[in-house]
């Protein structure tokens, strides 16, 4: 099979490509590679064992070159992460956006009806809750008094009790709370669209907190598991917000590349889009995240300092079971063997370093 692979430089996408190549496809990688990612560096040694084009998702010619005799495509180019400020919001919107709009186009005019979509846990925004005497509710907003007075638990938008959190499903109400999650939601639609007009194929990869080799260090559009990594290089303690007991699903990313690469040799509906939580299926709060690593590296212990930023939210913790039961895929990796991996692994080259 050859597959197209954007952003097949970045941390997930190098991560398909070289396991797809393994497994036998030829793969076809176009990177941009953004400074916000990549800093000022040339294209990563790990991309010469496959054939590289450094170019734009939005450049209309380009895409069609590279979609000529291409079976499959692995979408994974983006701007991520929580990033600046909303002065950010032109850029997710070429990349992410019209980006996907030209390469939709594009697959269209190539007779190319099989896409996998790297999408977020950010579609949810906030995580699923449950109330004691009201069961399942969307959580009340949290006010600025709250987390000031170290209150971060969300509650019940009708009684005030404090929620507890529930394993979110796909079906779940979706509402983005930051440009990116935006930006991947639209996404999301724009394929769903192209998949009921050509009867294509989409899978989207909901990706829950993705850590492992090849992350971006010192950027404010890397993960958080990188930017403690990054701290503890530095010899400092990882700073953690809230009370660290915000909980995630971290998943590592070569567990991510087999869901992928499981994706786009499934047979999905025609004309539709499916979404799918990619996650290990363990839960953990940020806290032990941070203290995991710590230990592992041998570095001071965390700080806590409470406060938090405008669009995180408390709890998103991910339901396995559809990709479990469309594809097949369940998570390999555990907590303590991922961490103690990524306490050591390459990371790229420092962004502006």
């Amino acid at each position: 099979m050859r597959v197209l692979v954007t952003g097949g430089a970045g941390f997930i996408g190098s991560h398909i490509a070289d396991l797809l190549a393994d497994s036998g496809d030829e793969v076809v990688v176009l990177d941009k590679l953004l400074s916000t990612a990549h800093g000022s560096s040339g294209p990563p040694a790990y991309t010469r064992r496959h054939r590289f084009l450094r170019g734009d998702v939005t450049d209309t010619e380009i895409v069609a070159e590279l979609l000529d005799g291409v079976d499959a495509v692995c979408h994974q180019a983006a701007v991520v992460g929580h990033g600046v400020d909303p002065s950010d919001a032109p850029s997710y919107a070429l990349h992410n956006d019209y980006g996907t709009a030209v390469l939709l186009a594009g697959m269209y005019a190539a007779g190319v009806r099989r896409l996998v979509l790297a999408s977020s846990m950010v579609v949810y925004g906030e995580g699923r809750y449950a109330c004691p005497e009201h069961g399942i509710v969307p959580p009340a907003p949290r006010r600025q008094s709250d987390v000031d007075s170290g209150r971060f638990e969300p509650g019940c938008p009708r009684c005030g009790s404090e929620l507890g959190w529930r394993l979110v499903p796909e079906d779940a109400p979706l509402a983005p709370r930051s440009t990116y999650a935006a930006t991947k939601l639209a996404q999301e639609h724009l394929a769903a669209a192209w998949a009921r007009q050509t009867g294509g194929t989409v899978w989207a990869m909901r990706y829950h907190n993705v850590y492992g080799p090849r992350m971006p260090q010192n950027t404010p559009y890397a993960g958080v598991a990188s930017l403690f990594r990054s701290a503890l290089l530095r010899g400092e303690a990882p700073t953690v917000l809230e009370d660290g007991g915000q909980r995630r699903d971290f998943v590592h990313v070569h567990d991510v590349a087999r869901a992928n690469a499981l994706a786009l040799r499934a047979d999905g509906p025609s004309g539709d889009l499916v979404p799918l939580n990619v996650c290990s299926g363990e839960p953990h709060t940020v806290g032990e995240l941070a203290g995991e690593l710590a230990r592992a590296c041998g570095g001071p212990a965390p700080r806590i300092v409470g406060g938090a930023r405008p669009a995180d939210v408390r709890h998103v913790v991910a339901d396995p079971a559809r990709a479990r039961e469309l594809l097949g895929f369940t998570a390999k990796t555990g907590f303590a063997e991922g961490i103690a991996d990524f306490a050591t692994a390459e990371l790229r080259d420092p962004v502006g370093g």
